[in-house]
């Protein structure tokens, strides 16, 4: 990860994104990080929940919503802010500081989120998303983990077992971007064939978005007949 102030260009709005209500009260500023907290909160929202929509196009709303919701949590955003030192750099008053404000959940989701929305107004949407899945991959690779949804690859190895009497193959057919923003395309082959297609960024979720394609396009066979 860069520098924050390779990130942040603007002395100005970096030092903003980093002063605490505390701080600004206690100089006798207008200003504080608040307004940037509420812009970043509005990128975060949208660029998970594209993400979230465009890797698992198999999953419910209600999925995908329950998935969002744990990504950017406040557990979730602090230990991002952790990982990039936040606490340390931030502009405290004395009672916060004091009080042990630069290890607060709240506060530090709150500034990783002051943090984005100054990074979208310097840098737009597209560095944006390359900053919030850099950051946030770990935590979306967690909530994917423990997600309750029914194993689609599992479903349809015992579907193929039983009917074919064989195991359903998976093939790498493209892997694209670097190492910290990999992207798969995975086919499922049985019959002679390929019968799904899923893209992901991990080979796991790109295996279970094409062994689900291949469980709708059977679904919709059996429809027919």
């Amino acid at each position: 990860m860069k520098d924050l102030k390779e990130i942040i260009k603007s002395n100005n709005l970096r030092k903003l994104a980093l002063t605490h209500r505390s701080w600004s009260n206690e100089k006798g500023l207008e200003e504080n990080n608040e307004r940037l907290e509420f812009l970043g909160d509005s990128v975060l929202s949208l660029v998970v929940s594209e993400y979230l929509y465009r890797t698992f196009p198999n999953f419910p709303e209600g999925e995908l919503a329950r998935m969002r919701g744990q990504i950017v949590s406040m557990n979730a955003l602090s230990r991002a802010a952790r990982k990039l030192s936040l606490g340390d750099k931030m502009l405290l008053g004395k009672g916060e500081a004091i009080s042990g404000g630069s290890e607060k959940n709240s506060i530090l989701a709150d500034v990783f989120e002051a943090i984005l929305g100054a990074v979208y107004i310097e840098k737009g949407l597209e560095f944006s998303r390359k900053f919030i899945l850099e950051n946030l991959g770990f935590i979306i690779e967690e909530v994917y983990q423990k997600t309750d949804l029914r194993d689609a690859k599992t479903t349809l190895q015992e579907f193929v077992q039983h009917s074919c009497k064989e195991l359903p193959r998976y093939e790498i057919v493209r892997e694209e971007g670097p190492d910290h923003e990999k992207w798969f395309v995975i086919n499922v082959l049985f019959s002679d064939g390929i019968q799904g297609s899923g893209e992901g960024p991990t080979k796991k979720i790109a295996q279970q978005n094409a062994a689900a394609e291949a469980l709708e396009r059977l679904e919709k066979k059996s429809e027919k007949k």
